[in-house]
This record gives structure tokens, C-alpha cells and sequence, in this order.
């Protein structure tokens, strides 16, 4: 994912500007019931001839659950996230996090209520997803008492921060970039599943994503590059999205197939 790096390969023009872009519109279609799905002509301009569309799941959690799907937890066999939502029944489904070299491990903290994937902080990892019973937070965890402020949520998922509470992008400029998956809440309480193709600098997909009208205040990166995946099936949706850029890792625009992956975050099909 995004943290191989190394020189840029591709001549890329920068989309961030010094005033923000205008906002666009955002048309929801219902996937099923507290489970809507947009696609988003971002503004700017894009440099190279690739999908330069935003692709956005927004869940309301209170009316479809989300679920953190780990194969370690199952029968260890990572899968893409189209066999996950066949498998385990999901409308859709996200990567859950980057992973270790064994491909099981979330490359954070990552547990549930009956299972722990990962028990150890990784201390420059600074957002927090948790949820259930008492219901969804996304929390910084700079704070001293954090991580204990999360111990009554059945599911703890640490990754990357993008974006800290409240809507404070905190990437600096940089070259590397790569294809995008994240997870997001905004003010309403939502979670929204976002995933860019077009390989964006971090900074740049902030700028993006909070100059729309989405509402969102915290972000966290979940994968990058060919891993980053998005699957959506419902509502006569039915699509299975991949990265493939990453610079230093794989640059270009050729992957067209999702890669296995062996944790997602997901919500189960009605």
C-alpha cells in the first residue's frame, strides 16, 4: 500500500489548489435500506488518462450494522472483496486496513468481541474505528485516555489517520500517491466507504473529499495501490472496484482485477 514509496514515475500535474474547488452535487442511489451508493466527477483537473471518479458508500449504522470480516478469524484464507460479499453475505464491502506480511494481520490494533487480530497499538497510527454495542465512533487518538475510552466497543479497528476530527486534513504535500480506499464518518454520524482509482496524493484526496458536500469530519486510510478494493451489491448496484497505482510499488494504470485481501469491513446483505 501507500507507505512502499519511493520516486514518482509518471509525470502527474498536482490537483490541489490554493482556493478550494467548488462543490459539487452528490446523487445517492439506495443500495437497501441505510446503505446508499454515489459516484462523484471531483472538481479539478486530472493529469493522466485515468478513472478520476469517486466512488462513496454512505451507511447509516443505526439501520444496517457495519461488520469487521477477518479471515483469521475464519478459515485464514484471504479473499477479494467480491468473494467476501458472496461468502459472508455482504452488500458491501472495504479493506479493513493494511496487513503484514503474513496477509492476516491489520497493520494496527484490530479486534472484535470474539476475536482479536492484532493486540498491539501501533503508536503512529492515530485513528480509530470502533463500533458496537453502544454504538460508532471514529476517535484520534492522540489523547492520553484514548484507547481506553474504546474498551466498550465490541469492534476496535486502528489505521493511517487522513483526516482529524473536526474535517482537519492532516498530510502535507508529497509525490508519492496511489489508488484509495478509506473510511470516513461525518457530522450525521455515518460511515462512508471512499474509494479513488486515480492516484492522488494524500493531501490532494483530502482537499477533495472535504471540499464536497459529504459532511465529512475524520478519515482513516485503509489501503492503497492495486489492494485498495471496493465491492457493492444491492439496489442493482453491482460492482467490484480495484486500485493500481502506487508509486515505487506498481506504477501504472494496468491492474484490472481485485487482489485478495484478508480483512474487510463490510455490511451484511438484507
Amino acid at each position: 500500500m501507500g507507505t512502499r514509496g519511493a520516486v514518482l514515475g509518471l509525470a502527474v500535474v498536482m490537483l490541489g489548489a490554493a482556493a478550494p474547488p467548488p462543490r459539487k452535487d452528490v446523487v445517492w442511489r439506495t443500495v437497501q435500506p441505510g446503505v446508499e451508493y454515489a459516484v462523484i466527477d471531483p472538481p479539478g483537473t486530472s493529469a493522466l488518462p485515468i478513472d478520476a471518479r469517486l466512488h462513496v458508500v454512505r451507511i447509516d449504522p443505526t439501520r444496517a450494522p457495519l461488520r469487521a470480516v477477518m479471515a483469521g478469524g475464519l478459515d485464514g484464507r484471504p479473499r477479494t472483496a467480491s468473494q467476501w460479499c458472496h461468502d459472508q453475505h455482504l452488500a458491501v464491502a472495504i479493506n479493513m486496513g493494511m496487513y503484514r506480511d503474513d496477509h492476516r494481520t491489520n497493520s494496527g490494533y484490530a479486534r472484535t468481541s470474539t476475536y482479536v487480530n492484532n493486540p498491539r497499538w501501533t503508536e503512529k497510527f492515530k485513528s480509530a474505528l470502533a463500533f458496537g454495542p453502544t454504538g460508532l465512533t471514529m476517535a484520534d487518538l492522540d489523547g492520553a485516555d484514548a484507547r481506553q475510552r474504546l474498551t466498550s466497543y465490541a469492534t476496535v479497528i486502528q489505521n493511517l489517520r487522513l483526516i482529524r476530527a473536526p474535517a482537519r486534513g492532516v498530510w502535507a504535500p508529497q509525490e508519492r500517491r496511489w489508488s484509495e480506499a478509506e473510511v470516513a464518518v461525518d457530522a450525521s454520524g455515518r460511515v462512508l466507504f471512499i474509494f479513488a482509482r486515480y492516484p492522488h496524493s494524500m493531501k490532494e484526496l483530502n482537499d477533495i473529499v472535504l471540499s464536497l458536500p459529504l459532511g465529512v469530519v475524520a478519515a482513516m486510510h485503509v489501503e492503497g495501490g492495486p489492494e485498495a478494493s471496493l465491492s457493492v451489491h444491492g439496489g442493482g448496484v453491482d460492482i467490484d472496484l480495484n486500485g493500481s497505482y502506487e508509486t515505487g510499488f506498481n506504477e501504472n494504470d494496468g491492474e484490472n482485477q481485485q487482489w485478495p485481501i484478508p480483512n474487510v469491513l463490510g455490511v451484511s446483505r438484507r
